[in-house]
């Protein structure tokens, strides 16, 4: 999928690459993903699923701050107060560290929960407000919202399959079922495929 370009464009990166990380998510048992074996962020460092899908989080969470401030005529701290864009490996940890007391069902939901919200804030702004103007720096808002949004879904769904890969994760069996997976009959379930509905 080429970078968007666009509005529509932009709805739709997120959306399949947001559906593409979900149905890769649904794929790992529940035994695994408190287990750190994933590269970190930080290169010689390692993290869990857990640890992914909280920077996911974070990211989100922080592209709705961004968003919100904006709207407010607030000034932004790009890329989080106290962080520059050259520690972003340092803000990977701050966001592990955040969410770590967060059950993995949870940061799920506040996953799926943040992705709906910028959905819906880019389905209420026209072409010109996200792609016809400078926003920040060179890049226009459109622009900021899929560097933090679609690119990262589509690095961790890459980053998992590699992983799942690996000899050690492909000896262990597959979970039948969600609520296998969640260890947790009936009292969660990871979000709904956006492509499903």
């Amino acid at each position: 999928m080429q970078v968007p370009q666009n509005k529509e464009e932009l709805l739709k990166a997120i959306e399949h690459n947001y559906s593409n990380l979900i149905h890769e998510l649904r794929e790992i048992p529940g035994s695994l993903v408190d287990q750190r074996s994933l590269d970190g962020h930080v290169t010689g460092t390692r993290m869990s699923v857990i640890d992914l899908v909280a920077y996911l989080v974070g990211w989100n969470e922080l592209v709705l701050k961004w968003l919100a401030k904006d709207a407010a005529g607030q000034p932004i701290d790009f890329p989080d107060a106290g962080y520059k864009w050259n520690e972003l490996g340092k803000l990977a940890q701050k966001f592990y560290r955040d969410y770590d007391s967060v059950p993995y069902t949870q940061l799920l939901e506040r996953l799926d929960s943040a992705k709906r919200q910028i959905i819906g804030f880019v389905e209420t702004r026209t072409n010109q407000q996200l792609y016809g103007s400078v926003w920040y720096e060179k890049w226009t808002m459109g622009r900021m919202i899929q560097f933090n949004t679609s690119s990262p879904y589509k690095n961790a769904h890459r980053r998992l399959r590699k992983w799942r890969k690996a000899p050690a994760i492909c000896a262990t069996p597959k979970f039948p079922d969600e609520t296998t997976l969640l260890g947790q009959a009936g009292s969660a379930s990871l979000p709904s495929d956006p492509a499903s509905q």
